[in-house]
């Protein structure tokens, strides 16, 4: 990806030199000389490379740095090595979500079926002391179903309310950060409010499963293995915290790269490990074949609720989508034409140029476009940087080229056909508009900060 954090005082007035500096900054908290020594202590530290900033003069605070360097193998280990101790009172219950664009890379990286590396990440984690592991597509589900519901609800008030249209989608952090510290009002108010799959997946391990293992959410452990290092951050957001438990929705976020770091250290290979298949939030339920949705990289937003809009508001029937290429393979445009006039204008726009330029015609006045599908990674999901790069920084292109393959022949599943979904909808959420879902499956976007020259940055 192109964006990632370093400490506010490291960065915040950068030197001219600062695009071809390779500086990082250790990313120990200030007691680490004082952790207990273990069989995981000699896990690499994590790095920060200036050279991995968004250069937008907009860094985070010390104090969020220092949370986001918290969430590290160590971390992981510390709850682990935590639950080997007689005190139970202060065990964890552990639990790992793993998002479907991370599965791709341990099955291209160990060349298995895309099952087989689902069950053996899953053997691994459980032989590490994990007590269950879960799969993030269906809080991708609820993502998506919520997103289409509040994109035809906007469409409709397009004529009364002034910041309906267009609307962006807002499952990645990168985007959204980059939106509320440097667009600040600009674009803030067109972000689609539903909550991303990660935070989604953090409100039902903490929210509904954690009441139908009764127990308390400060009593789960929940760990994230993401594409990217973005997704540390989204985790510290304030609103996905709850006071009353002094609990985060989502603990910690490992990347894809750092599982494998984990498996290196222990000198472990995926083609050694035993199968385990994954577990499900229902009872005692075991996870079938892995799934995914619409969308040749991503969680499939723009076509999801384009096929949806069609249907709701035109009465159109969309099997396929063709997608039209404009300046670049990473920014593409779908539309729907009606009565030999176009009723519907997408597009998809993924780095950090396609989204400058689209800020920039936003602005002007310019703006086409009823909704679009925005990720900050160019080529999408499967290309952050957490998994996507060569151990010297550059990208990995025959491995993202795996991938690709391996995530495209996944079957896809429709939300709407998720039937644990629908049931968890009317039993848990107490229906599809009830207040409890507001609650639970959105949040706000809002702005910072602001800087003048944000939008006149080189990219």
């Amino acid at each position: 990806i192109r964006v990632f954090y370093v400490f506010f005082q490291e960065c915040s007035k950068k030197q001219k030199n600062d695009d071809t500096q390779s500086t990082s900054v250790d990313a120990l908290s200030s007691n680490d000389g004082l952790e207990e020594k273990n069989e995981f202590h000699t896990l690499a530290n994590a790095k920060i490379l200036l050279s991995d900033c968004l250069a937008c003069d907009n860094c985070m605070t010390s104090e969020e740095g220092a949370r986001v360097f918290q969430q590290n193998q160590k971390e992981l280990f510390r709850i682990l090595n935590l639950n080997k101790k007689c005190d139970t009172s202060k065990h964890k219950v552990l639990a790992v979500s793993i998002c479907p664009q991370s599965l791709p890379y341990f099955a291209a990286k160990f060349n298995l079926s895309v099952n087989d590396a689902a069950k053996r990440l899953c053997g691994f984690l459980k032989s590490l002391g994990v007590h269950y592991v879960f799969d993030t597509t269906i809080a991708a589900d609820f993502s998506i179903l919520e997103s289409q519901r509040e994109f035809v609800q906007r469409y409709q008030r397009r004529n009364q309310e002034e910041h309906a249209l267009p609307m962006f989608a807002s499952a990645c952090p990168g985007w959204i950060r980059y939106a509320e510290r440097v667009l600040t009002n600009l674009v803030t108010s067109h972000i689609c409010t539903a909550k991303s799959p990660q935070q989604i997946m953090g409100s039902l391990v903490k929210g509904y499963f954690a009441r139908q293992q009764n127990l308390s959410p400060d009593k789960i452990f929940h760990v994230i293995v993401a594409p990217c290092y973005d997704k540390k951050l989204e985790a510290l957001r304030e609103d996905f915290y709850t006071a009353l438990y002094n609990s985060q929705e989502v603990d910690c976020v490992l990347t894809s790269g750092e599982i494998v770091q984990i498996m290196e250290q222990k000198n472990v290979s995926m083609k050694d490990v035993t199968e385990v298949a994954v577990d499900s939030l229902f009872d005692e339920v075991k996870e079938g074949d892995v799934v995914r949705h619409d969308g040749k990289r991503s969680d499939g937003y723009l076509e999801h609720i384009f096929k949806h809009a069609a249907k709701e508001l035109f009465g159109m029937d969309v099997k396929e989508i063709t997608y039209k290429a404009l300046k670049n393979k990473d920014f593409q445009e779908v539309t729907l034409e009606k009565d030999g006039e176009t009723v519907l204008r997408f597009a998809a726009a993924y780095g950090f140029r396609n989204i400058q330029n689209m800020v920039l015609k936003l602005k002007k006045g310019k703006f086409l476009y009823h909704f679009v599908e925005v990720l900050a990674c160019p080529g999408g999901c499967l290309n952050g940087k957490g998994q996507a790069q060569t151990e010297d920084g550059k990208p990995d292109k025959a491995l993202l080229n795996q991938m690709e393959e391996v995530y495209a022949a996944i079957p896809v599943r429709l939300p709407e056909t998720n039937m644990h979904v629908q049931k968890m909808y009317q039993d848990w959420l107490e229906g599809m508009d009830s207040k409890k879902v507001q609650e639970t499956l959105h949040t706000k976007y809002s702005a910072v900060n602001q800087t003048a020259s944000n939008l006149d940055i080189k990219w």
